[in-house]
């Protein structure tokens, strides 16, 4: 019986200990007067089979030259993001199995802020018809993701998360039949052709030695279901994409009258590996990636390449304090 009373008590210590953690996090998230933060609107769009690979290609990509000597993918493409999505998701370019009804484009609002301890990106968007879509990911309604880098990876700031975007990956026009190939780096192997990098890998000091020089990117995840407490996804990707098995990024959700609204916070300095600190004085090529309706792998809306800064600079969000 003492041991069943202990064990019962130390349950109790533990979910005492989890419902603090959440409340804690909740309440420093309603902390921040998102009110007196300026958002901005980015039109997030439908990419199809557009890889690292084809953008450096002439013969695919129009603008391939002009990227090569120093273009940015924003610098051309800005403000066509809505054509742009609609002439891929109706497969008249890049997407060989269109699905009917599906939009090309959602806008979502982006507000960034940062108080002395955490850095917070809130995002608010309205869902978009799935059209005849099928169920993909049985799990969760949607998912939205922000991947970044600290001016270590050249291709993020080209390119935002195109960088990680290559021909072979799942459902990509080059994917290997049964091998399933996720998001990475073009430093990570040892050669790149117009398919893409394959299982091409460096050696596993090679890659360490990439990690300890800051050649990754990080990425922070919401997974959403209407009336359910999201799940916090965090990790980076250089050879693959790696999820940390304790994740740091805390999130908040809510859904109502058809909108979402998600806040993601994490420190700003961390101790933990395979992480980025952020900190003033620094621009930081970020990305953000929307799956809708039950979408997976390839088949969500993405953005182009934008930056964010702590209090000043020249970036696209600047993140007050709060």
């Amino acid at each position: 019986m003492k041991r069943r009373e202990t064990l019962r008590k130390r349950k109790l210590s533990q979910a005492t200990i989890i419902i603090a953690s959440y409340l804690i996090s909740t309440a420093s998230v309603q902390a921040i007067d998102w009110g007196s933060v300026q958002g901005k609107d980015v039109t997030l769009f439908y990419p199809g089979q557009a890889s690292w690979e084809w953008v450096l290609t002439k013969s695919d990509h129009s603008g391939a030259d002009k990227f090569k000597q120093g273009k940015n993918c924003k610098e051309c493409h800005e403000r066509e993001e809505s054509d742009i999505g609609t002439k891929i998701v109706t497969g008249k370019k890049l997407e060989p199995d269109p699905i009917p009804g599906k939009s090309g484009s959602i806008k979502v609002n982006v507000k960034t802020a940062h108080d002395s301890e955490k850095f917070y990106v809130r995002f608010e968007w309205s869902e978009t018809p799935q059209g005849d879509q099928p169920i993909m990911d049985k799990d969760f309604d949607s998912k939205i993701t922000v991947m970044f880098d600290d001016g270590k990876v050249l291709a993020a700031k080209r390119a935002g998360c195109w960088g990680t975007c290559h021909d072979d990956a799942v459902n990509m026009a080059s994917a290997p039949t049964g091998k399933e190939i996720t998001k990475y780096l073009a430093q990570s192997r040892t050669k790149l052709g117009r398919s893409g990098g394959g299982e091409n890998y460096k050696s596993p000091s090679e890659l360490d030695q990439l990690l300890n020089e800051g050649i990754f990117m990080e990425f922070w995840q919401a997974k959403l279901n209407q009336g359910a407490e999201p799940v916090a996804v965090d990790g980076y990707i250089l050879d693959k994409r790696h999820k940390n098995d304790n994740p740091l990024v805390d999130v908040q959700a809510e859904f109502n009258g058809g909108k979402w609204t998600v806040t993601m916070s994490r420190k700003l300095t961390v101790s933990e590996p395979h992480r980025k600190n952020i900190a003033a004085g620094q621009i930081y090529p970020v990305g953000f990636a929307l799956h809708d309706n039950h979408t997976e792998h390839r088949y969500h809306y993405i953005s182009l390449e934008h930056t964010f800064a702590l209090d000043q600079g020249e970036a696209d969000f600047i993140a007050v304090k709060k």
